[in-house]
């Protein structure tokens, strides 16, 4: 843990990623594999029993085991000393029976990996439950749709809502489906073949995995990294989704914008010099959590690259980089989800800036009520003139269209007032709201089958 660990990660995933917890997850590992040879009638019950009795985390310690990890190259190397150690007399000779460090390290790996994800999956429907509710709570909250940072056509703030809630659905889904890919045991031997065990190997892989609740897989995968990977790339994924929420309330917390702002408390986003300022720290802190996160995929990419049956540094790599993508990564879903939870939305102030223009925003509103009389081409060149006689001569849009005699032969002023109502232009923002919540709802309700 380090001190920025305080700011950028959330404090259950780095439980779930600490040193104790791996050290738990390889313990879990040499009990099931003990029990699952027992079972195969490969090692006597009264050895996997007392290897079992032995695998209590309490009696291990996690900082010296990765103290000597660093001359062993594995902490297995030493945790499975240890465990000899602790288990009584002649049972001590089947402790890792068959089994090769990365078998160890690797199963662990993927039950911290099933952890992490159903953490991260967890808040994510904390995201949405509150995305939902601003949904439809500001299904008429008008506001100024931006692009390229420029107001462009009005929309309802629920409906920025709910593109926040499907990206977060989306987000359950998927690491849900990673998960089920993940949670395969691995167990090879020291090559591959699991020539130690004999005829039993495929048995003892089978029983391992039900009793750590994982699937097997056909073949080992020692080398074949693409199901860590695929887990890496679609946390970094989440980790991006979470900054687009993140950069989205940054900026419209922007002191120029004022359309929302995070909740106020007490020490909470202030200056040390300007007394004035209420700085939007969740959402920051999202974006730099974010950042931090999505920097570790290309590393975890890279350590795909592994040599035969046994990596010289790719596999290692992982050790590394994979905790930090899952702690960074839950970090930026705790900071939205704090960003969201106290949202201050301004009503008042999102209609004022979309008002700011005189009435310029509903340009695109005045083109397509003209091009059903006189083409799109020649609507869009009145409309454009429009514009121009608006903004040189500082009337509102409405105003300069009326002045157009062109306009008032095709819209008589009532006409031209609705066409020119922000309420009136939003499409088919409703349904596409009610689509985010419909597929939240069944998120919710039929919930995420875990494997």
């Amino acid at each position: 843990m380090h001190l920025g660990d305080e700011l950028f990660v959330a404090p259950r995933m780095a439980e779930i990623w600490s040193g104790a917890a791996f050290v738990r997850a390889m313990l879990a590992f040499e009990a099931a594999l003990a029990r699952a040879e027992a079972a195969a009638h490969v090692i006597p019950p009264d050895a996997a029993a007392a290897i079992s009795a032995a695998c209590s985390v309490a009696s291990f310690d996690a900082p010296a085991i990765f103290h000597e990890a660093a001359i062993a190259g594995t902490p297995a190397i030493p945790l499975v000393r240890l465990l000899t150690e602790r288990v009584a007399g002649e049972h001590g000779a089947y402790v890792h029976w068959g089994a090769t460090s990365q078998d160890v390290v690797d199963t662990a790996l993927v039950l911290q990996m099933r952890a992490g994800l159903d953490g991260l999956v967890q808040r994510l429907i904390d995201i949405g439950t509150v995305c939902a509710s601003l949904a439809e709570r500001h299904r008429r909250t008008l506001m100024a749709g931006r692009t390229l940072l420029q107001q462009a056509l009005p929309i309802p703030f629920g409906l920025k809502a709910a593109r926040w809630l499907a990206l977060s659905t989306r987000q359950a889904r998927h690491l849900a489906e990673l998960r089920a890919r993940i949670s395969v045991v691995q167990f090879g031997g020291a090559a591959g073949t699991l020539a130690a065990l004999g005829p039993d190997g495929t048995r003892v892989t089978e029983l391992i995995a039900a009793e750590l609740g994982l699937a097997v897989p056909d073949l080992p995968w020692h080398t074949e990294r693409d199901r860590v990977a695929e887990v890496a790339a679609g946390v970094g994924v989440l980790a991006g989704a979470m900054a687009k929420i993140a950069g989205d309330l940054v900026l419209l917390a922007q002191t120029e914008i004022g359309e929302v702002a995070e909740a106020r408390v007490p020490g909470k986003g202030g200056s040390s010099s300007l007394p004035q300022k209420h700085n939007p720290v969740d959402a920051v802190m999202a974006l730099a959590a974010a950042r931090l996160a999505i920097g570790g995929v290309p590393v975890m990419l890279v350590s795909m690259i592994q040599e035969h049956e046994r990596a010289a540094g790719g596999w290692q790599t992982e050790w590394e980089a994979l905790p930090s993508l899952f702690c960074f990564t839950s970090g930026a879903v705790e900071r939205v989800h704090a960003a969201l939870a106290g949202l201050d939305v301004d009503a008042e102030r999102m209609r004022a800036n979309l008002d700011i223009s005189g009435g310029l925003i509903m340009a695109e509103s005045l083109t397509m009520a003209l091009a059903a009389h006189v083409g799109k081409p020649q609507a869009q060149q009145i409309a454009r003139e429009a514009v121009a006689r608006a903004t040189s001569t500082s009337v509102t849009l409405q105003q300069a269209a009326l002045d157009d005699e062109r306009v008032r032969t095709i819209l008589a002023p009532d006409a031209l007032a609705r066409v020119l109502d922000p309420a009136a232009y939003l499409g088919s923002s409703d349904v596409f709201i009610d689509r985010a919540l419909k597929d939240f709802h069944i998120l919710q309700t039929q919930g995420i089958p875990h494997d």
